[in-house]
């Protein structure tokens, strides 16, 4: 009787290559995202020579609930208000004339009740361990674009330019060290007019 020949072997020798290629493959053509975050400095370490005292009128303060709700110096707001009532606040401008703190370039409504100087203007967020965290982020973009509506404005009646436009040029690694010096200089000087003091409270689990 004649002897069943067995089944053909695969070749398998060329697999793990194919697999090796394949790996190369979709790790050259994947993306990855990644967060940018949030770009806040952190105060210093060392602690100040001095105690410094801070009015309360210049500190705005807002608080964001589990529900999402917001309160600005304990007053109800809708969120498309934010940005406008900390505007106010930036540029109220409220001390006197001929004081050291009398802001010459505000245009606020120079209240003595609220802010002296944009200088000594903070502002204080404070959120709920259970707020959604886009309402936080939401809330943040609302006050950093307070900040950036000051700023455009100074830089357009000094510069003639945007401040987010002269700072991302000025942020862009292909722009010439040239062109960065001069650049340094004028977003700086526009910070100075409208530093950002933006603060965050410690976290209420109420």
């Amino acid at each position: 009787m004649a002897r069943r020949a067995g089944a053909p072997e695969v070749n398998a020798g060329s697999m793990a290559d194919i697999a090796f290629l394949l790996l190369i493959f979709f790790l050259v053509t994947t993306t990855i995202e990644t967060d940018a975050g949030l770009d806040r400095m952190l105060p210093p370490i060392e602690p100040p020579d001095q105690d410094v005292v801070i009015k309360q009128k210049n500190i705005f303060q807002v608080n964001i609930n589990k529900s999402g709700q917001l309160l600005a110096d304990e007053e109800l707001i809708e969120l498309k208000d934010l940005r406008e009532k900390a505007v106010a606040f930036l540029d109220n401008g409220g001390a006197p004339a001929g004081s050291p703190d009398y802001c010459s370039y505000c245009k606020g409504s120079r209240d003595a009740a609220s802010s002296d100087n944009p200088t000594k203007a903070i502002i204080s967020l404070k959120n709920d361990r259970e707020t959604k965290y886009s309402t936080y982020i939401t809330v943040q973009n609302e006050l950093v674009g307070a900040y950036n509506e000051l700023r455009n404005r100074e830089a357009q009646r000094l510069f003639n330019r945007d401040f987010t436009d002269m700072e991302a040029e000025y942020l862009n690694p292909e722009t010439s060290s040239d062109l960065k010096d001069e650049l340094k200089e004028k977003v700086k000087r526009i910070q100075d007019l409208f530093p950002q003091k933006l603060s965050e409270a410690e976290t209420s689990s109420n």
